[in-house]
């Protein structure tokens, strides 16, 4: 097989592409032949030597892929060679082979592409369990999603809307705006023109959004808290910005607002029942075309480090994906 070999996480320059041996499943594991990967926001982090997971050196990134199963290993049921998974591993999805425990293996439907498949998970896994599990999302709310037009912005925008939402998108760009109006968004911001709160309190007739999406951090947070409804949830998904905001949480007391963590890969862990039957009910959207994933570029696997200067430069609206063959 061959891999992306990170033995050293200074960042994407490290990166080799290498031949490594064909690995056999052990007991509880499948043996996948990856067909294509996406690129989530962790795997640059992770290579950086930035993320809170620091698998050991060496070690081949790729959080999330999808393919056809090759081999079993002993003690798996529900699968065989031949099937068509996605998983969510952590790491080994930017190669041609990986190990997968069968327990995080999704099996694919009949007309589910692989490139969707591979882009699908994470980002829809956690805005689904952000915006309906720690949020309690209704009907008839309003949403306001920061970084709407990245991989699990584009997916939140997709989700509210499939709950009866209204969704005011954020983004860096009239572009990305645009793109998100047409996934859905019913009104955007463009937050690097103007004020964020005069925005907000425009497009909100002064009242404030009933829940907050927050993958961004940074700058954007403390003026998007500000401006929340009564009984609003502010939804603390990720920093892609960088810098961890610090709220003023008197703003919580005055508001009636709640503050509320979302990390859907130690849901998935605690809770695996109640995971596996949101990844059913999203596997149902996507058949039903609620939900689909927004593809930005598709690549060759050996293009990687071109992918990830796309990632860096910020101009990627929902998912890169790569493939094999």
């Amino acid at each position: 097989m061959k891999a992306w070999l990170c033995e050293n996480p200074v960042g994407v320059e490290a990166l080799q592409w290498k031949d490594l041996p064909s690995p056999t499943p052990g007991p509880g594991q499948l043996k996948v032949a990856i067909k294509a990967a996406s690129l989530n926001f962790p795997d640059l982090l992770i290579i950086q030597n930035k993320y809170q997971m620091k698998p050991p050196l060496p070690f081949v990134p790729g959080t999330e892929f999808a393919g056809i199963v090759e081999a079993v290993g002993d003690g798996v049921s529900g699968f065989k060679p031949g099937d068509a998974v996605a998983a969510f591993t952590g790491t080994g999805g930017f190669g041609t082979e990986a190990l997968v425990p069968a327990a995080l293996a999704m099996p694919l439907p009949p007309g589910f592409p692989f490139e969707d498949a591979a882009a699908f998970i994470c980002t829809y896994a956690t805005s689904h369990h952000a915006l309906i599990d720690r949020a309690a999302l209704q009907p008839g709310e309003t949403v306001l999603i920061l970084g709407a037009a990245g991989g699990v912005g584009t997916a939140a925008i997709q989700i509210a809307k499939a709950a009866g939402a209204r969704v005011i998108a954020a983004a860096s760009s009239d572009e990305k705006c645009a793109r998100c109006r047409e996934i859905g968004a019913d009104a955007t911001i463009n937050y690097t023109q103007g004020s964020l709160r005069d925005e907000i309190k425009a497009h909100t007739e002064g009242r404030g959004p009933d829940v907050i999406y927050d993958p961004v951090g940074g700058d954007l947070a403390e003026a998007a808290f500000r401006s929340i409804a009564w009984r609003g949830r502010y939804l603390v998904v990720g920093f892609a910005q960088g810098a961890i905001p610090a709220l003023p949480l008197n703003l919580a007391l005055l508001k009636g607002a709640s503050l509320v963590g979302v990390f859907w890969g130690e849901f998935a862990k605690r809770e695996p029942k109640r995971n596996a039957a949101m990844m059913a009910t999203l596997a149902q959207w996507y058949a039903a075309g609620r939900i689909r994933p927004v593809i930005d570029q598709v690549l060759p696997m050996t293009s990687l480090p071109q992918a990830f200067e796309r990632m860096a430069s910020r101009q990627v609206v929902g998912k890169l994906v790569v493939v094999n063959g």
